[in-house]
Formats: C-alpha cells, structure tokens, sequence
C-alpha cells in the first residue's frame, strides 16, 4: 500500500527538522541560501587553511551555521541579504561579522558541548546564537546599550535560552563567572587585555583580532597552560571596529 501523500510530505519535514534543527527549519524558506553560503565558507576554509590549520569546517560548527536563522539578527530591510558572505551594517556604527569570519572564530575556539564561554561584543548576537549550539553556556558582553538590548531581544525571539547578556565593558570581561573553556572578541582592542588571559582555565583558548585602528589586524589565538603561560598563534589578516572602552 502506498502511503499518503500527507505522510510522505510529514516524514520530510521530520527529516528536515533533524539535519537543520527546529530553529533551522522554522526559516526554511531560507534553506537555499543558507547552503549556499556554506558552500562559500567551506571554500574560504580551505583557501585560509595555511594560515588557520582548518581546511573544513567541523559537524558541530556547520550543524550551527546551519541551524541559526542569520535574518533574525539583521535589520529586517537587509534580511533579504542575511545570507550573503558579507558584514552587513546593525546601527550604532557597527556591523555584523561575515559568516565566514564567525565560522572561523568558532573553529578557533574548538568549542566542546560542555564549554562555558564568554563573547566580547555581543552586536547583533548572531555569533553568541552560533556559539549557543555549540556550548552548555555563553557569557556575552555588549556596550553599546542600545545593541545589547536589541540582541537580547533577538536571541530571546530565537529561543537561546543559554545565553546571558549584559551591558558592560568587556576590556575587563566577566569576573564572576570566569574561568571560561574560551573566550572570543568580536572588536579589536590594540592590544591583549590581561584581564581576559586571567579569565582562561587551563588549555582554555581566547580568538581575538588586534591591531590599530582603520588598519589591518591579526587574528590571534592565545592558549593558556596549567602553568600560567600562554601560547600565541597568528592566523589571518583581519578588520573589525574597535573595542570601545
């Protein structure tokens, strides 16, 4: 006996819902552009691969990129371009980083299920989403009160119920929840803030860009030892706005 029609069209958004996640699959008429834009990170990954050491992308990363509905973290009259491989402007000044710049900083940060990790610069709040599949829990700081308000609200209507937020300086990252398994730094100071290296555990990883300015930055990735050291690693040329004080 054949099955229905209906069942058969039940048993692929099922099967939809399991590649994507709900969330994923709640902005399906997205799925086209999403895997598109995947396809275009995955190749940025293997041109960069030589300066990063990742040529792919990991499941747990691209099921993320897959899953976070990036039009939710835009502004709605450039949610039609959400999924282009480009920051696009939020107000305030600022952008939201390229996918693949977020993909990447993730990949650095070599996040585990159980991780506890602390976002500088919260933004838009897409990248805290990303990191939300990927880890127990984010710490995300933002000081721009207007962004952080809006970025709550958007992870709120997204459902990231594991993602804390607060309006503060990030310079001095999160005393009080600290130690973190990593921490990423969505805007370039011009230095290395100590505070954020005291705030690592052990083999914990902090992905920040530094540098001037209206100037090219590095994007560095600084592991801390069990002794108290730490270990720095450079990997591309980068620009992103500047970690306001």
């Amino acid at each position: 006996m054949m099955p229905s029609r209906r069942l058969l069209l039940r048993a692929f958004a099922f099967s939809l819902a399991g590649a994507f996640g709900t969330r994923g699959f709640a902005q399906d008429r997205h799925a086209t552009a999403r895997e598109n834009l995947l396809r275009e990170i995955e190749s940025d990954m293997r041109a960069t691969a030589r300066d990063t050491g990742y040529s792919t992308l990991s499941l747990a990363v691209r099921r993320a990129l897959a899953t976070v509905a990036r039009e939710r973290f835009v502004p709605p009259h450039l949610a039609e371009l959400a999924y282009e491989n480009r920051p696009l402007p939020i107000g305030e000044g600022q952008t939201i980083s390229q996918p693949f710049i977020v993909a990447l900083m993730t990949e650095l940060l070599q996040p585990k299920p159980d991780h506890v990790v602390l976002e500088v610069g919260t933004g838009s709040g897409y990248q805290a989403a990303v990191l939300a599949e990927c880890v127990a829990k984010v710490y995300s700081i933002e000081i721009v009160a207007p962004l952080a308000q809006r970025a709550r609200a958007a992870l709120d209507a997204a459902g990231y119920r594991n993602v804390e937020t607060r309006i503060g300086d990030g310079y001095q990252g999160w005393p009080e929840a600290a130690p973190f398994d990593g921490i990423v730094v969505t805007a370039a100071p011009d230095h290395v803030p100590p505070r954020l290296i005291e705030q690592l555990k052990p083999r914990g990883r902090l992905v920040i860009p530094v540098g001037p300015h209206r100037a090219t930055q590095e994007l560095l990735v600084i592991e801390a030892g069990s002794d108290g050291r730490t270990v720095t690693r450079r990997t591309i040329a980068v620009r992103f706005v500047p970690l306001t004080r």
